[in-house]
């Protein structure tokens, strides 16, 4: 029989051994350069010059290029994608990424650990052992393996949702494509920071001016713009790192029981982490910890802005859970605050959406904190007058991490005899309506409503919002120039825009014009919770329109609600019940949603419970310890599934206490004020009573 000839010219039998030769080759390249590359970012001990690891890394590209069917999305050749994107995704975080309560002295700290001792059962004597972090001043960051493999990379953005910006993460050297070693989960977030040295950043700069562009302020701005760029080769330009300090999903594997031994554990996977991590015992050693690092903060290759501090058991974190959106056993020393004196040179007053009347002061401008403030908030007139505030003062401005610029004095030293009295005015600044402030109340309000322009360029701005609408590309100029042409003056005003008329304001055009109406199309589809938000309602949070979504379900029901129903529902008091009842009670109000729903914006209803169907209502429940069959938010959910109200602490009005093995604390507070407790195991029976099936 003939020997068959394959397509180069060989034998298949020959072909074929190139073909796996080639491939063991590739496998070998992509071990090296893996190996090299992690020497080189991550431990910043490389082993072969850069000529070596260049040869290595041409020779890999050579051979995909001439085999293309051995190309990987971990290839060290693929960090770096080809194509710009058109813009970024979204991303929603399966486990929220939570933000830390700060505290900014001593005091402050042993307070924090005297807390966390109280609500673990544990004497004042106690040591809590902590694990302590330099706080990085970057841009938290997210990143999801699959089998080892980096799959997906994604901001913070708001802890609920990011964005997709894998491409651009891939191009960090110090962030693995592929973990090393073995045992890892198939399914594993690695959380961190992305930050830029500082000798890269002072080289960016270096680089930028002489090429006649515009300096970057600081570090942090440097690398969130940077992540920013939709084309990843300019990503790949900066010098980025990436630095893990946390854990997200784990699934289908398991890590060591301490944050201390899981970053420890990271390292051995690939993982950039910082050198200066300890672990201490006791809120001395916090303290010590943080005086060593502040000497140390100007010699440090990276710029940080404080301390973070763990409870280092993940046993401990557990039993102590989160409140609102940042954990309990977790907080950040901040570094003391960045001051500077200068003057005050007037205040103008600004309209916001709900018509409060906000001194602003103009400032001469000063470098504090990284940016120049030239504006800051005064909040209100009682803050104008608790400082003694004159238009001309000489000022201390602060500025402390990411928080607002404020004025926290004034120097009367040095107050010149042309100082004047800032003075609220008697009518709006934008429509002349009448100023008035409710007694009580620390704001002055306007009283135009929507005839005021500003308080209709807000609301435009807080209805478009990502939390709200989500309506990308109207953005705060785009609302001020609609609104300043008449060309919108109701809500549903932006869903009657035509793109004409889009397209011939200035640097929109006829893309653009269609891109946003295809955004405001996509925007029609919502939830009942994100519209309720996007209407603006005075004290009606997220968290607020999300239990009024659940409570009432659809919106005819909850227009009929009276504020005593009101008031039953979780977060909901008489001040908040005030405001929902008069919102809808007005005409003008319900004009306005009635107008969206005729042009298109709907959500699908929200399944409420019979209240025949829930046993628990008007009951309390409070769960400390630890469960050992599910977690206590699984448990908070059951009992919320059944009516119950679910609260933090106990007091006289709680109905009963789950304790699991460790409660302290709520458990001797339930025994003092003679409330009933029951054991995990008669919780399971109590659940099953009542229809909730465990299993």
């Amino acid at each position: 029989m003939s020997e068959q000839i394959g397509l180069f010219g060989e034998s298949n039998d020959s072909h074929s051994d190139i073909a796996q030769n080639a491939m063991k080759r590739v496998q070998e390249l992509h071990q090296l350069l893996h190996k090299y590359n992690h020497q080189y970012y991550v431990l910043d001990d490389p082993t072969v010059p850069d000529s070596e690891y260049d040869s290595l890394f041409h020779e890999l590209k050579a051979l995909e290029a001439e085999t293309p069917e051995f190309v990987t999305a971990d290839s060290p050749t693929q960090r770096v994608g080809d194509k710009p994107l058109s813009e970024f995704k979204s991303v929603t975080h399966e486990m929220p990424m939570l933000s830390l309560d700060n505290v900014f002295n001593e005091e402050e700290m042993r307070a924090f650990d005297l807390k966390i001792k109280k609500l673990l059962g544990l004497q004042d004597s106690a040591k809590v052992e902590y694990a302590c972090e330099p706080k990085l001043d970057g841009i938290a960051a997210s990143l999801l393996y699959e089998n080892g493999v980096l799959v997906r990379g994604a901001t913070r953005g708001d802890g609920s949702r990011g964005e997709d910006i894998t491409m651009n993460l891939r191009t960090v050297p110090s962030i693995p494509l592929r973990l090393t070693g073995s045992g890892f989960p198939a399914r594993l977030e690695v959380r961190g920071e992305v930050y830029m040295p500082k000798r890269g950043f002072e080289k960016l700069n270096e680089n930028a001016l002489a090429a006649g562009e515009k300096a970057f302020v600081n570090p942090r701005n440097a690398a969130a713009g940077s992540l920013r760029q939709l084309d990843p080769k300019l990503t790949a330009k900066r010098p980025l790192e990436f630095c893990c300090y946390s854990v997200g999903i784990v699934e289908g594997g398991s890590l060591p029981d301490s944050h201390f031994e899981v970053l420890n554990q990271f390292k051995e996977w690939g993982f950039l982490t910082n050198a200066e991590m300890r672990c201490v015992k006791g809120v001395d050693g916090c303290i010590e910890y943080y005086e060593a690092l502040s000497e140390k903060r100007d010699s440090l290759q990276y710029e940080i802005d404080g301390i973070v501090f763990k409870v280092n058991a993940f046993e401990l974190q557990d039993r102590l859970g989160f409140v609102s959106r940042a954990p309990r056993w977790a907080i950040a020393h901040k570094f003391p605050a960045q001051e500077k004196i200068t003057i005050l040179q007037d205040v103008e007053f600004q309209v916001g959406r709900t018509g409060a009347i906000t001194p602003v002061g103009r400032l001469d401008p000063v470098f504090v904190g990284g940016v120049t403030v030239s504006n800051v908030t005064l909040h209100n007139m009682d803050e104008v007058h608790r400082l003694g505030l004159m238009i001309g003062d000489s000022v201390v401005v602060r500025r402390a991490g990411d928080v607002i610029p404020q004025v926290v004095k004034i120097v009367e030293d040095r107050r010149p005899d042309s100082a004047k009295s800032v003075v609220m005015p008697a009518v709006c600044p934008v429509c002349s309506s009448d100023i008035e402030r409710t007694e009580g109340e620390a704001v002055a309000r306007c009283t135009g409503g929507l005839v005021c322009a500003a308080q209709r360029k807000e609301a435009f701005v807080h209805f478009a919002s990502r939390k709200a609408m989500d309506i990308d590309g109207l953005g705060e100029k785009l609302i001020n120039v609609l609104v300043e042409k008449d060309m919108v003056t109701r809500l549903a005003d932006i869903f009657r825009l035509e793109s004409s008329a889009l397209a011939a304001l200035d640097r929109m055009g006829e893309k653009s014009a269609e891109k946003l109406l295809k955004s405001l199309e996509n925007s029609k589809e919502t939830t009942f919770a994100r519209f309720l938000y996007s209407l603006g309602i005075r004290e009606v949070g997220e968290a607020t329109a999300q239990n009024l979504a659940n409570a009432f379900g659809n919106l005819d029901n909850l227009i009929a609600a009276s504020e005593e129903r009101l008031n039953e529902v979780e977060d909901i008091g008489p001040i908040v019940a005030a405001y929902i009842v008069h919102f809808f009670a007005n005409g003008s109000n319900r004009d306005a949603v009635s107008d969206l729903v005729a042009q298109g914006v709907h959500w699908k209803d929200v399944e409420v419970a019979d209240p025949e169907d829930l046993p628990l209502l008007g009951f309390t429940y409070v769960l400390t310890g630890t469960l050992e069959t599910m977690s206590r938010g699984d448990g908070k959910e059951m009992l919320q599934r059944l009516g119950a109200k679910v609260a933090g602490s106990v007091s006289k009005k709680t109905s009963c206490v789950v304790a699991g093995p460790g409660a302290g604390s709520k458990l001797a507070k339930a025994e003092e004020l003679g409330v009933d407790v029951i054991d995990e195991a008669a919780f399971i029976l109590f659940l099953k009573g009542h229809g909730i099936n465990l299993d």
